[in-house]
Parts: C-alpha cells; structure tokens; sequence
C-alpha cells in the first residue's frame, strides 16, 4: 500500500540516526518514494551519501543551499505523509511551537500531509515536562506519536527513551497510508484474565494470557482503527495503543463502560464468573485452618454491552467451553445481545491459553457460521476482523 506514496524522511541529530538508515531502505523496498531531509546535527551521526545511495532521491540539507527556491513547501505539499526519526527534543519543541529554524521544521509546518513523530533522547529527557507537553500538544492537533521503548541508551544507560524498531515505524506508516477498513472507527479490545482477591495475598483467576487479546488490538491498529487496549496482562503493546491495565472484573467493567461508545468491543479477555464475598484486608493463616470461600456472581459486562448496544456498534464476545462447543455459544449470543460470539475448545492441544495458535468457531447474530482451523492467534484476529467489517458496511 506504499507504492508510489511520497514521504519525506527527516533525520535529526540523534545516536539513533542509524536506524533511519534502515527505515529509508524498508520504505524504499515497499514501493515508497522517500525524500530524506537531514538537519545539521543529524549529519555529524550519519553521512548524506548513505541517505543518496537508498532514496529515491538525493538527501535535502538546507532552504538556501537547495536548487528548489522554496523548498519547505514543494516538500510539505507534495508529501503524502513525513516522518521524522530520530526526532529530538529541540526538534519536537521547535515543531510544537511553530519554529522553523531549518528545513525540515520549516516543511513540517508547511505541510498538510499526516506527520509522524518518533522520539528519542535520555530518559531524563524525555520525561521531562516541557518534552512532554509539546508532546501531548502534537498530539492534540492530530500529529502521530511512535513512543520510544526501554533499552539501552547512549553512554550505556538503560531506560526508557530508546527509538522504536524501523519495522514499529514501518507498521505505524503503513497503518496511516493503507486506509485499512477499520479508519476511522474506534475500538476497544479486552485481554487476559481477571483476578478476584480471596485476601491481599491469594486470588480466584485462570490461565488466559492476553495473547488473543493482544492479537486482536494489533490487528485492528493495523486496518487503520483507534484502540484503546483493557488488559489484565502487563505485556508492551505497539505504539498508538492506548493501554490501561486492571486486575478485577469490577475494575474491568468500570474501564469498558467509560468506553462503551466505541464503534466495536471486543471482549476477548477471560473474565472470572465469580469473586469472593467480602475478602479479608489482612492475610488469612493456615493456623486458623481451612476457611470458607463464599462466593458471589461478578458483573456481566458483556450482558450490559448487549444491554445498551447501538444501532451500528459491533460488539463481540469470547467463549471459552471445553465441550458442546457449538450448543453453548448460540445460546451466549442470543441470551448477550451481540453481534458476535468467538468460541473455542480449550481443551483441545494449541488452543487457547499460553499457546500461541487458536481454533475456533466465528458465530454470528444472522445466523452464519465459520470454522477457523488451528492458525496463529494474530491470524485468528484476521478472522474476526473481517467479520465485524463485513458488519460495519451492511
């Protein structure tokens, strides 16, 4: 889907130049027309001859030394999207703030085409609340974010701050130029399993992993939709994953419900049945002897999505059976109101928790049926996403 898209590559003054190198060539091999525009800084750490040798055309450097009279504005209106990595923390707040004091400044300000951004500096530094804030203004006016990860820095340090991986930026540029059939919708996916106190040391839970979950939520990021992930599992998302993480089903429908206006929901995390009544505030001692765990229904919150769904909103439900498959989900779909039921065997070998292959049944609201085969959970995700498109266009 990059074929032929002009994107300008802006390279600033960074340790992690280098990796542009490796997104300039990825870009290149997808078909994209790549315009590399390097800033002063940027050349003491990687020359332009590289850049000359990879794009698809010679690296810009300078307004006044370039053969194009105003060349901020041929590039910034002839892009189809810029992204700039390594961006800086002098090079985000100049953008921030309107300051075009070199060329790539001056075209990122010039520009209508989407902008991404790709921070990288100390940790000190990027958490930083001036680096911060312009942070969040560039977000606010519509400019796309791919945060750094933890790793090691320069100087050896190890924290957060570290340039994301060129195939992260690929995937985030790919997401924006391809119009997935998801743009402009808004999801939110549920992953993992729920944990119910018993007393501040113990809990009732299960073995989901938040791996389908994940699958789901990166799936959806890539055709193009805004996700918000609900995850009881602390695993690093992709970037532009808005990631809240709980631990109880009541923390997990208070999170759902103060998004319940999302176009879909997929509640794809393993939420527990039932929690104990009352746990204690101190640890409960074996000497006491055994104890007796009473236990109380937890909310249904798929029910209550059902409940209060929309004209036009997807919503999509998990079931996790290990018999009669087939006979129990139709029953869920109808008895929740939803639009979908995925289910599977959990007991069968490579289905369900820890592994990373899933088997499972699409059922929908129309009466329509699909078997999936044992496939990769991302591959899954695909399956699932394509029905909740097929609704989305009805």
């Amino acid at each position: 889907m990059l074929a032929n898209r002009r994107i300008v590559l802006g390279v600033t003054g960074g340790i992690a130049a280098y990796k542009a190198v490796l997104l300039c060539r990825m870009l290149v091999d997808a078909g994209a027309h790549v315009i590399p525009v390097l800033t002063e800084s940027a050349q003491r750490f990687v020359g332009r001859a590289t850049f000359d040798a990879l794009a698809s055309e010679l690296t810009r450097t300078s307004i006044f030394d370039d053969p194009d009279p105003i060349p901020h504005t041929t590039l910034g209106q002839t892009a189809d999207l810029i992204v700039v990595a390594p961006a800086t923390a002098r090079s985000i707040g100049s953008y921030a703030n309107g300051i075009s004091n070199d060329l790539l400044t001056a075209t990122l300000i010039a520009t209508r085409a989407p902008v991404v951004v790709c921070p990288a500096m100390h940790t000190e530094m990027w958490e930083h609340p001036a680096v911060q804030d312009n942070l969040t203004l560039l977000e606010a006016r519509g400019v796309h974010i791919v945060s750094p990860v933890e790793g090691r820095l320069a100087g050896g340090d190890l924290g957060a701050g570290r340039l994301a991986e060129p195939e992260a930026i690929f995937e985030t540029i790919d997401a924006i130029l391809s119009g997935g059939d998801l743009q402009g919708h808004t999801v939110v996916v549920t992953a993992g399993g729920t944990r119910e106190a018993i007393d501040p040391v113990r809990y009732v839970g299960n073995r989901s992993t938040g791996k389908q979950g994940y699958a789901v939520a990166e799936e959806a990021q890539a055709r193009g939709a805004d996700v918000t992930l609900i995850s009881t599992v602390e695993t690093t998302a992709p970037n532009g994953i808005e990631v809240i993480y709980v631990e109880s089903a009541a923390q997990m429908r208070a999170a759902v419900l103060e998004r319940s206006d999302a176009d879909v929901i997929v509640m794809a995390a393993a939420v527990a049945d039932f929690r104990p009544i009352d746990p204690p505030e101190s640890k409960m001692k074996k000497a006491d002897g055994t104890p007796k765990l009473k236990l109380e229904p937890t909310p249904d919150i798929l029910a209550e999505l059902g409940a209060s769904k929309r004209p036009g909103q997807v919503i999509v439900g998990f079931a996790a059976e290990t018999e009669d498959l087939v006979a129990h989900a139709p029953s869920k779909l109808k008895k929740k109101n939803v639009d979908i039921i995925v289910a599977n065997d959990v007991s069968v070998a490579e289905v369900g928790f820890a592994y990373d292959t899933n088997e499972v049944t699409i059922l929908g609201a129309d009466g329509c049926q699909r078997h999936v085969s044992l496939r990769s959970k991302r591959q899954i995700a695909e399956e699932v996403l394509n029905t909740v498109g097929e609704i989305l266009v009805r």
